[in-house]
């Protein structure tokens, strides 16, 4: 059983350090890369809910749906055509979602009944993600290239763990 996970833990980790070589090497490829993926997935979205639409029974929703589609390949136009800007605006998103997480983490390390080892683990999580945040949203194109970076060195790091479980894996199976 073990020897069937092995080979695609082994191809995974090889296709997830390929890709982060490329983030790493072509950071901005990666940016267009992240931004026409949003284009796909807003007018993806913009198809169900054109399906969703017409779906239903009643006029209610119908008009809902549509003007929800029309919205969804509003935004997929634009990331298109304006895809740096598309970059800044999700970099800001990953900013304020990093920022608010943080501060989430801070005040959960002031909960009732956690250890100091845990709320020392919070707070310093919650920093860093805040710190993240406020360099991200400080300077966004700056964050957009140390994202795609980012998930390069990620990416390289997850591959390297796939590859190594899968050897291990293959390695138990004998």
């Amino acid at each position: 059983m073990w020897r069937s996970l092995a080979a695609p833990l082994v191809l995974r980790g090889i296709l997830a350090i390929v890709v982060g070589i490329i983030a790493i090497a072509w950071p901005g490829v990666t940016i267009l890369a992240l931004v026409i993926l949003f284009a796909v997935y807003a007018f993806i979205g913009s198809g169900l809910q054109v399906m969703r639409a017409f779906s239903g029974g009643n006029a209610g929703p119908v008009l809902g749906h549509l003007l929800l589609a029309l919205i969804d390949v509003a935004a997929g136009i634009f990331a298109i055509a304006w895809p740096g800007a598309t970059a800044l605006v999700l970099v800001l998103i990953v900013a304020i979602w990093a920022f608010a997480g943080g501060f989430a983490e801070i005040f959960a390390a002031f909960r009732a009944g956690e250890s100091a080892g845990t709320r020392a683990l919070f707070l310093l999580a919650g920093l860093v993600s805040v710190v993240f945040g406020v360099v991200l949203s400080s300077r966004p194109d700056i964050g957009a290239v140390t994202l795609a970076l980012l998930f390069g060195f990620f990416s390289l790091s997850y591959g390297a763990a796939q590859i190594a479980t899968g050897i291990d894996l293959r390695r138990l199976s004998r």
